[in-house]
């Protein structure tokens, strides 16, 4: 009876009871130099990796599998949020998870690689930005004769691989 009485008396308090604040996982998929500015910007906002977030990283090295299997070991873990860098890592973590946010960073043509659905309303679990939109080809061309007028050829550097260079060429 007394045991009873003793666990009423607490049960009230037991909400009352701080909760350890959730650590947030964050992923990164295909580390690189370009991360490094990201963890400076994340501890300047008081974001310590081991204190109060997480870092979790996993390299795709150069292969669009290895990508593939990267991306899946991420979404496995789970980590809340998965920050890509490019087209096909974006894409990788596209096919690995849709439930997981993901923040796609320097990736080509969003829209016409299939990662959202237009910008103005991507949808999804994808948000991030553009660099190389195939709409401005046409525009950056333009400013080159302008710059340029006695230029006859234009060189283009491209990876075949990378769905938004193919668009850029085209």
């Amino acid at each position: 009876m007394a045991l009873a009485g003793g666990a009423a008396v607490a049960w009230p308090l037991t909400p009352l009871a701080q909760r350890a604040a959730k650590i947030p996982r964050i992923g990164i998929l295909n580390d690189a130099l370009i991360w490094d500015h990201f963890r400076r910007g994340l501890h300047a906002h008081g974001y310590v990796e081991g204190r109060n977030m997480v870092l979790v990283t996993r390299a795709g090295e150069d292969s669009l599998e290895s990508l593939a299997a990267a991306a899946a070991a991420l979404a496995a873990l789970p980590v809340d949020v998965i920050a890509t860098w490019g087209t096909p890592a974006s894409l990788a973590a596209k096919r690995a998870t849709r439930t997981i946010p993901i923040v796609a960073i320097g990736v080509g043509d969003p829209v016409r690689v299939g990662l959202v659905a237009s910008l103005a309303r991507p949808g999804g679990n994808i948000t991030g930005n553009t660099i190389q939109a195939s709409d401005a080809v046409p525009k950056r061309l333009q400013l080159l004769k302008e710059l340029i007028p006695q230029a006859q050829r234009v060189g283009f550097l491209w990876n075949p691989d990378n769905d938004s260079n193919t668009a850029q060429l085209e």
